[in-house]
Formats: structure tokens, sequence, C-alpha cells
């Protein structure tokens, strides 16, 4: 089994479509990020910045159960331009709310076969959410390059006064 494979093996199917979208996202030209926190209680699947400043939220459902069971998709609309639900070709898409974006995703590409509709976000929120996406995109890359130290490595803040000396 090749490393691609064994990861692949390991993950649940929606990180599987997870994975398949972020792959789609970055061939547009987009930043995604998995699990994105916007706001203490959501949590989105995946959250991509897209080229000109665009916020795109994508929850990825793998079952008619997995849909179902999910009451909070409605509280990731204001921290997005775009939302989409990102299912397999299996999914029973008539399920889907209309209004909303829908790509079909596997854990290799993806594809848009409706675009969601745009609903611009605040500026000042827009401006909130560029950072903390900047923000945790860092963190990340930082625990991956130094996982022993990933979390000490942000306890602490460097004032501009210690910076000019």
């Amino acid at each position: 089994m090749d490393a691609d494979a064994a990861t692949l093996a390991l993950m649940q199917p929606g990180q599987r479509l997870a994975r398949g979208v972020s792959r789609y996202l970055r061939s547009m030209g987009f930043a995604a990020l998995e699990e994105f926190v916007p706001q203490r209680g959501l949590r989105v699947d995946v959250m991509a910045l897209g080229p000109k400043g665009e916020l795109w939220v994508i929850e990825c459902k793998s079952s008619r159960a997995d849909f179902q069971s999910d009451g909070k998709w409605q509280g990731y609309l204001e921290w997005c331009d775009r939302y989409f639900w990102a299912v397999d070709v299996e999914f029973p898409t008539e399920l889907l709310p209309e209004g909303t974006g829908l790509i079909l995703a596997d854990a290799y590409d993806a594809e848009v076969v409706r675009m969601g509709p745009e609903q611009k976000v605040a500026p000042a929120r827009r401006k909130k959410m560029t950072q903390k996406f900047a923000m945790d995109a860092a963190r990340r890359l930082q625990r991956l390059r130094d996982p022993r130290h990933g979390h000490e490595a942000f306890a602490f803040a460097v004032s501009e006064e210690d910076c000019d000396s």
C-alpha cells in the first residue's frame, strides 16, 4: 500500500470529501483550511480564501444521516460570501436546500455543480476572517514543522519595543 492509500484508509468519509474539495479549490487559486473555527461553537469543514479575498464555506456530507444531523449550517452563512455543500455522486442531492451551492467530490478532486449565491461579508468581518485564516494556517504549519512545541510557541507575545532593540 502506498503512502497516499494508507492516508486515505485512515480518513473518515467526510475527510476524504474535504481533501478532494481542497485539491479542487487549490487548482482554482484558493487556499483552503479544513475544520476552521470562525467563532467559538462553530466549525466548518472547509473554509476557502480566494484570490480576490472571497470567503467560501464548504460543508462535506457523506450520507443522508450526516446531513440530517447537521443543525448548525445556517449559522455559517454570515461568515462567507458563498456557501456550498460537498457530497459524492451517490448522495441524494434533492435533500440539499435550494439557494446553496453544490460541489460533487471524492478524495481526489471535485467540481462545482451549482454556484452558491453571493452574499458579501461585511468589510470588518472580512478583515477579521482573513486575519484569522492567516493565523490559523501559520499555526498549523508551525505545528507540522515543530509538533513538540507547536502550542507553546504561541504562548508568548513579542512587543514592538522588543523588535526594535
